[in-house]
């Protein structure tokens, strides 16, 4: 293949990642946008396979059928409520090719330079590359360890934490001027590897300092670190496509992470240096501060009772749907309402779930129609007119103390404003706080009803009492 039809290729896989990513912002086309992106994939292997690739086809044929069996079998066995892990998972993966091809990069005896500025610029790029991809990697891992439950949602601190990190990245910059100097000289992997230990303990640390409230910030966060790493392994490789692809995905994470930040009134600055969250899901009693009051219990028949008596029906999932896997129970109870023309709407947090559009995904693997999912700003004003609100795992993003409390954690933080309603209709297992650690006054609450249990078996009876 010609370098002209590789250039016009990587042209073209560039227009259908943009068209993509403009696909996945909605999801009416995000359906399309996933098509794209696969089609642009596939131009681009193909294109690079017979194009650049000049010999040992064999090993890339044995590498491809590798990961794309494994890619298979991930995405046939995970379930939906293992989308965040997964995720970041595939991260790692992304930092670990990184860190791999910018040692192969270096350490490739056939590498030629004519003049002794494009070697430094090469090791520059290869230095930021495994630096980026390290810290990736090892970040990654520790995301998949808090999402999975396998690592504690706790923020980790650790005396003089901020001078820790920043001992890390002054480590991390004295040891690039050292590779540069020791490269020019023949040598340099001492520096090399020392660097991609530093960057390895700053990715393990930053994340374990970020709490469990956090994680869906550090989700896009390492999504757009995933980007830079592959736009600094384009560079390694004089890949105009690969560095186009990774700019795309690492600006568009950066942009996903400030809008997450937004939602949750933080500052990115805040989260990297140490989130809140507890991850450990305290349960609430007196002893736990200022006595709130008494909860109202509530069983499936009477829960039922007031939704058959509802005209309007405002939907709130969270993570502890995903945990159930109640969505399609729930999208059966919408089917059975909206046939006895009450008005049922889904609210979405932001930061509903563990990542970003985790509710979102739930739901349209359900078949709950689009029209009827709402994001928090559309429909915050519209709790005044609700008749039944009905919370389904979700805990700090219903937290009235965000609001009226500034000493507490959240403090500051859009939530769903679902006490204003008529009555309010609490799904839990126990009266645990969520990520965040903290009390949720809307469980003492007049108009709010706790109905305790698996949301998955009590949406049921729900569904039978209907």
């Amino acid at each position: 293949m010609s370098q002209g039809i590789v250039t016009v290729s990587y042209i073209i896989a560039t227009i259908l990642f943009i068209l993509a990513l403009g696909g996945l912002s909605n999801q009416e086309t995000a359906r399309r946008g996933n098509w794209y992106g696969i089609i642009g994939m596939t131009i681009a292997l193909l294109a690079t396979i017979l194009g650049v690739v000049e010999r040992h086809f064999e090993i890339l044929l044995v590498a491809l059928l590798i990961g794309g069996s494994i890619g298979l079998v991930l995405a046939r066995r995970v379930q939906m409520t293992q989308m965040p892990e997964l995720v970041a998972v595939l991260h790692s993966l992304v930092g670990a090719a990184a860190v791999a091809v910018g040692y192969a990069s270096f350490m490739d005896p056939t590498k030629h330079f004519d003049l002794p500025i494009e070697l430094t610029i090469h090791d520059i790029e290869t230095y930021v590359g495994i630096l980026i991809g390290a810290v990736t990697f090892s970040g990654s891992v520790i995301a998949f360890g808090k999402l999975s439950g396998r690592i504690g949602g706790s923020p980790l601190t650790i005396p003089g934490r901020h001078w820790f990190n920043l001992g890390l990245l002054v480590g991390a910059i004295y040891f690039g001027y050292q590779f540069v100097v020791q490269s020019a000289a023949g040598n340099g992997l001492e520096p090399l590897i020392i660097m991609t230990v530093i960057a390895l303990l700053f990715g393990i640390h930053m994340v374990m300092a970020i709490g469990g409230a956090d994680m869906p910030v550090v989700v896009s966060m390492l999504n757009s670190y995933s980007g830079w790493a592959a736009a600094a392994t384009g560079f390694m490789l004089g890949n105009d496509l690969l560095i186009v692809t990774g700019a795309l995905v690492g600006s568009s994470g950066a942009i996903l992470s400030y809008i997450m930040c937004r939602a949750m009134n933080r500052k990115f600055l805040a989260v990297i240096a140490g989130g809140f969250g507890t991850g450990g899901g305290k349960t609430v009693s007196s002893g736990d501060g200022e006595d709130q009051g008494e909860v109202l219990p509530v069983d499936s028949q009477e829960t039922a009772a007031l939704l058959a008596g509802a005209k309007e029906v405002m939907i709130i999932p969270g993570y502890g749907m995903a945990v159930a896997q109640a969505q399609h129970t729930v999208y059966e109870i919408t089917k059975v309402l909206r046939a006895r023309k009450i008005n049922v709407r889904f609210g979405i947090h932001p930061v509903a779930g563990r990542m970003p559009g985790h509710m979102n995904v739930l739901l349209a693997e359900a078949k709950v129609p689009y029209d009827i999912v709402f994001e928090m700003d559309e429909i915050n004003e519209d709790f005044p007119n609700v008749d039944v609100s009905v919370v389904i795992g979700a805990n700090d993003i219903v937290n009235p103390s965000a609001l009226t409390d500034p000493d507490s954690p959240i403090a500051g933080m859009p939530v769903l404003e679902c006490w204003k309603g008529t009555t309010s209709i609490v799904l839990k297992r126990s009266m645990a706080t969520g990520y965040a650690g903290v009390q949720n006054p809307l469980f003492f609450e007049e108009n709010t009803r706790m109905l305790f249990g698996d949301a998955k078996e009590t949406l049921d009876e729900v569904l039978k009492a209907l």
